[in-house]
């Protein structure tokens, strides 16, 4: 391999969220990667840096092709350059457009399990959380389209945040899927607000279809956000973007991100995005190789060694689902046991929604020594969970 990917680099002490823990402590919780980014972005920001002034950033023509190129060659999806907005991050554009585009008390509809963040840009903002829950045969989620269609035809229903692929069960809505939601969210009225952050996460092979490409409604009809940051491991620099193609829509966005101050780039967002999305893609390709044997490695050792629970097959993001149903107890419990027992630090389902009482998320972008570390720890924790 060109990249280096089995390096273990100490993160603690640097004011990392995710390494924020106990000494002996092992976090594998938040969607956060414990690789160096790519060097060509390291490049860019250290090219920055030497300038040695860091006033008030604009966003440049080459943030915008750099954009539109990646999606139509990586993806197959032509924007405009005019659908882009700059924001500061994904969270910060759902929430402003909850604000913006719902009133209060109204209904935001999400899939669950999904994305937890979700529930606190809707509740935090005065909006209901109306949950459709995915139906679960005990090895794959599939969309309940009738419990789908009743609450998209509710008057309270305005906006529906779809996450494409879907985190946590690292699911790609294929065409047919993301077609039949689009058509039924036109039909109701309702805003379709896509967060496909975790697009190019994908396994080798597969390929995520973005919502806005379906058809013209779909496109019209929707408000995309999309960034670097998940799959270059740069949510600390804030740098994303909105794809909204309708002019209404825009407009109402550009207002919203404005208002709530989240549309000015830092020094270094601009140059890092341009730096991503024009000289990152071989060691992307490498990256998604490496994280699928994790996924690989991971599956075999849980089939092998901790039969009490299973792992969702998934065909995108670097996440893993673990049913954890057999066991006697709640996901929440499980956790805190593992954790105390082990120092593994997972994330319990149970804030995901949905049946996610029944899981744990396990963060599998690190090291292969780092994985199998955490693998031992996890079954560990479940053999003395069942003591």
């Amino acid at each position: 391999m060109r990249y280096d990917f089995d390096t273990c680099i100490d993160r603690r002490n640097t004011n990392s969220l995710k390494w924020e823990v106990a000494a002996g402590e092992l976090p594998m919780w938040v969607a956060d990667m414990d690789f160096e980014t790519s060097p060509a972005i390291r490049a860019a920001i250290e090219e920055r840096a030497k300038h040695g002034v860091f006033g008030y950033t604009i966003v440049s023509d080459e943030w915008y092709t750099a954009y539109v190129d990646w999606w139509k060659n990586r993806h197959g999806f032509v924007m405009q350059k005019d659908w882009l907005i700059f924001s500061t991050g994904v969270v910060p554009t759902i929430s402003s457009v909850v604000r913006k585009l719902t009133t209060p008390a109204e209904n935001v509809l999400i899939l669950t399990p999904v994305y937890n963040i979700f529930f606190n840009s809707i509740l935090n903002n005065g909006r209901r959380v109306l949950e459709s829950p995915l139906k679960y045969d005990g090895g794959n989620y599939q969309i309940d389209y009738g419990d789908l269609e009743k609450k998209l035809s509710d008057p309270q229903t305005t906006l529906m945040i779809l996450c494409n692929p879907h985190n946590p069960v690292g699911k790609i809505w294929d065409r047919d899927t993301l077609e039949r939601i689009g058509e039924l969210c036109c039909r109701y009225n309702v805003l379709v607000l896509s967060d496909e952050i975790h697009c190019d996460l994908t396994d080798p092979g597969c390929d995520y279809v973005p919502f806005a490409s379906l058809t013209e409604q779909c496109r019209e009809n929707s408000i995309t956000c999309i960034a670097p940051t998940k799959a270059f491991n740069l949510a600390g620099l804030q740098t994303a973007a909105v794809v909204v193609p309708n002019n209404y829509l825009r407009h109402k966005v550009w207002r919203g991100l404005n208002t709530d101050e989240v549309a000015e780039p830092n020094a270094f967002a601009i140059d890092a995005a341009v730096a991503a999305f024009t000289e990152g893609e071989p060691w992307l390709d490498e990256l998604r190789e490496y994280i699928f044997r994790n996924k690989q490695i991971a599956a075999d050792f849980v089939k092998n060694e901790i039969p009490q629970i299973k792992i969702v097959p998934s065909q995108a993001t670097y996440l893993l689902w673990l049913d954890c149903s057999q066991l006697s107890g709640p996901a929440d419990e499980i956790a805190q046991h593992i954790r105390e027992k082990t120092g593994l630090y997972l994330s319990e389902g149970t804030q995901f929604g949905g049946n996610g009482k029944n899981f744990l998320r396990m963060n599998i972008a690190c090291p292969g020594e780092v994985l199998k570390d955490g693998l031992n720890r996890l079954n560990y924790g479940i053999i003395s969970y069942g003591e």
